[in-house]
Formats: C-alpha cells, structure tokens, sequence
C-alpha cells in the first residue's frame, strides 16, 4: 500500500526539519531519509531546497526575514535614529530566537566549529551587514563632512560580532524572561554606537579585536 504523503510549503519543511532534529537529536544523514520519515515527496523538496544544507541556511535566514516584518509592523520604526532602529533590531531578533531557542542551542551546542564558521549562517551574516551598512549609509547622507561620516563596512562588521556575541550570552542566559540578554543588548548597543561616535577609528578597530577575543576565545 502506497504511504500517504503530505502537502508541503517551504515553511512546513522547515518547520518538519527543525522537529525532526530535535526529536532524533541528530541531522539526517540525507534528504531521502529525512523525506522519508517525514512522508515527503523528495521532489517536492527539491522545489524549495538544493540540500539539507541549503534548508539549514534558509531557516536562519528566515528568523533574520521574520524580524524584518515585525518591527516594519511599527509604523514609527521609519522615524527611529539608528540606534533605536539597532536596539528594534536586535530586541526582535532575540524574541524570534527564543520562540525557536530549543533549535537554535542544538544547532548551537552540537556546532563542529564556532558558530561564525558555520555555513548555515552565511547568508544570516550578509544579511545582518546588509541591514547595518543600510543604517550607516543613510545617517551619511545626511551629513555634509566626511569626518562625521561613519564607515560603512567596518561597521557592519561589528554589528555582526555583535549578533554573535549576544548569541553566546543568550545562550548561556538563565534569567527569568532572558531579561538579562536585553539589558546585554541595550548596553551593547549604546556602547558601541558611543564607540563609533567619539572613538578615532584605530581604536573602534581595537574595540573590534576585543570583542572578537571575548567572544571567540
């Protein structure tokens, strides 16, 4: 008798994946098993994903799209500066995390290597930088000195060390409500964007390596 098979979106395969690991506590060893213990048309997989790596990459990207909608939900977030547009970011990011955090700390404690060496975060790091060089690059239109001018890149990168350092606390956070990874990111943010306003630019590249070493180390 033929095995019945389910409908299947992009949301729904990731949503049967990310339960899937979490209940075998391991990955599939390939898409055929995974489709097959999912009562998946394997084709039908391969119409939204290339691999089983591919399907990893989306769901991180799909947390940073989901924030994205949320906080332009808010009709003032246009008006916000960009500290209050990073602190809308990164606050929205953290609830997103948390409504999938039992997948997140398998990814995240089952890792090979740190997580900023992960493929599947690849493109979760372009978008990240993406989203600040946006920040950065529009707070420069609007100044006419090129020594007010914040730089982009750099910037960006540290918005993605920052992501990745918030992502250890939040990871180790025992705090009722994860209260305490909020007060990490308020005070990270205002540091850095404190940082970046009043710090010549070799030290912001040592502020960097500081915090890349506190992370990483």
């Amino acid at each position: 008798m033929a095995v019945k098979t389910k409908k299947t979106s992009k949301e729904s395969i990731m949503s049967l994946y990310m339960d899937y690991v979490l209940e075998h506590e391991k990955v599939p060893k390939s898409v055929y098993k995974f489709c097959k213990d999912n009562a998946i048309v394997e084709s039908d997989f391969y119409l939204y994903f290339g691999s089983i790596g591919a399907l990893q990459k989306s769901i991180w990207t799909t947390f940073f799209d989901n924030t994205i909608k949320v906080i332009h939900k808010n009709k003032e977030y246009g008006e916000f500066a960009n500290r209050d547009k990073m602190l809308t970011f990164l606050f929205t990011f953290f609830e997103v995390l948390t409504l999938n955090r039992s997948y997140v700390l398998f990814v995240m404690d089952n890792a090979p290597s740190p997580l900023k060496n992960m493929m599947q975060v690849k493109e979760l790091r372009k978008k990240v930088k993406d989203f600040a060089k946006d920040l950065i690059n529009k707070g420069n239109a609007s100044k006419s000195s090129k020594l007010t001018k914040h730089n982009p890149q750099l910037f960006s990168e540290g918005a993605w060390l920052q992501v990745l350092f918030l992502m250890n606390f939040w990871r180790t956070d025992d705090s009722p409500g994860f209260e305490k990874t909020d007060v990490a990111i308020e005070k990270s943010v205002n540091t850095i964007f404190d940082v970046f306003d009043n710090t010549p630019l070799e030290n912001i590249l040592d502020f960097g390596k500081f915090l890349y070493k506190e992370t990483f180390a």
